[in-house]
């Protein structure tokens, strides 16, 4: 303990005397450690108490009763179903967070399986939380809380309100089962970033290498950082600690043009660098007017009356002035000048894939 004080009343004067930049973050922003993470559960189930807006006629939610009530020692005849109005199947939903012991609780969600309407007021009975290796990690019973809010008329017409068929139970779920998550156990710890950047990586090792005055840490490729560690849960955490404080700079965003085509949207990142190209954008409008009239040629005894076409053509094309980027403008200097000729958001997206094509715009065009 003693050796473990002096370390870290080293490691708080190594991270005094490398102060990070004002735009440093913290390593724990960046990433996770590997193992260290949320793991998911599902179960099925089925609620009850529900004012008649369950299942009625879903062989999975007949099926669940059956086996819910089998649990009490009670038996149905052969050939007879409940009717299942106030019930409905449901699956239950949970994250169970790293390090969650025997005995915490977990938020749960719940949601209908079949047709059943709403479940407000409903009851959730005890169903068992399967992880993916199917192994029972917790226990969820409790009564629903529902935002939403549906009503039916007699003549078929609803109104619904957010989404009466799914609900949250706080707290409705007791953790039976820890998961281990190996990292007191394994060779080395491992930091992966959240987004993948060699230069990033690079300067999470280093960072911790300067704070600790080792080379304990390394980069292993643009996500994992392998960490040198001795082995112990009560060394690690320590240390796991010390790391996700530590401030680091991480390396500016690639080049990037996010281009959604369904709504619109254009987002350019401030990596954005335009060299020298001149646009000239302008807008071609064609309307054609059709006003037929009708005609009765004389003598009125024997013509026929019938229908003249009459049709206006104009072509109106509006004069956008010519815009010259210079070299290395920036995203400002891009914004402006868009607005300057009056762009939409999809003559901008003209413009950026033709600057895309000539060469003058390096960044990656991404089209969602």
């Amino acid at each position: 303990m003693t050796r473990l004080l002096r370390l870290l009343l080293s490691s708080l004067a190594l991270l005094t005397l490398f102060a990070a930049p004002a735009h440093a973050e913290r390593i724990k922003d960046l990433g996770t450690f590997q193992g260290v993470r949320p793991n998911q559960l599902t179960g099925y189930g089925i609620v009850v108490g529900l004012a008649g807006t369950g299942d009625d006629s879903l062989d999975y939610a007949t099926q669940g009763m059956k086996g819910m009530v089998s649990r009490f020692g009670l038996t149905l005849p052969q050939g007879v179903n409940p009717a299942l109005k106030n019930a409905a199947a449901v699956l239950v939903t949970a994250d169970l967070p790293a390090f969650a012991k025997p005995g915490q609780r977990l938020d749960v969600t719940v949601s209908a399986l079949g047709k059943a309407k709403s479940l407000r007021g409903g009851t959730l009975i005890l169903t068992a939380l399967r992880g993916a290796d199917n192994e029972i990690y917790g226990m969820a019973q409790g009564n629903l809380a529902v935002g939403g809010l549906g009503v039916s008329g007699a003549d078929g017409s609803q109104v619904s309100v957010n989404i009466p068929s799914a609900g949250r139970i706080p707290g409705g779920a007791t953790v039976e089962r820890a998961v281990a998550t190996g990292f007191d156990t394994a060779p080395t710890l491992t930091f992966n970033l959240a987004e993948a950047d060699l230069t990033t990586a690079l300067r999470v090792a280093d960072g911790i290498n300067r704070t600790f005055g080792d080379r304990r840490a390394r980069a292993m490729d643009a996500v994992s950082v392998a960490i040198d560690a001795e082995p112990g849960a009560e060394q690690r955490i320590l240390m796991m600690g010390m790391i996700e404080n530590i401030e680091v700079a991480p390396a500016d965003a690639p080049a990037k043009v996010i281009v959604n085509a369904r709504t619109g949207t254009v987002v350019i990142n401030g990596a954005v660098r335009i060299h020298p190209a001149a646009v000239a954008h302008g807008k071609l409008t064609v309307s054609v007017n059709e006003s037929p009239r009708v005609v009765q040629p004389a003598p009125f005894s024997r013509g026929e009356t019938a229908v003249e076409q009459s049709s206006a053509i104009q072509v109106t094309e509006e004069k956008k002035p010519l815009i010259n980027f210079k070299g290395g403008a920036s995203l400002t200097d891009i914004v402006k000048a868009v607005n300057a000729i009056g762009a939409s958001p999809a003559d901008m997206v003209a413009i950026l894939e033709a600057l895309k094509q000539a060469g003058a715009m390096k960044a990656e065009l991404v089209v969602l």
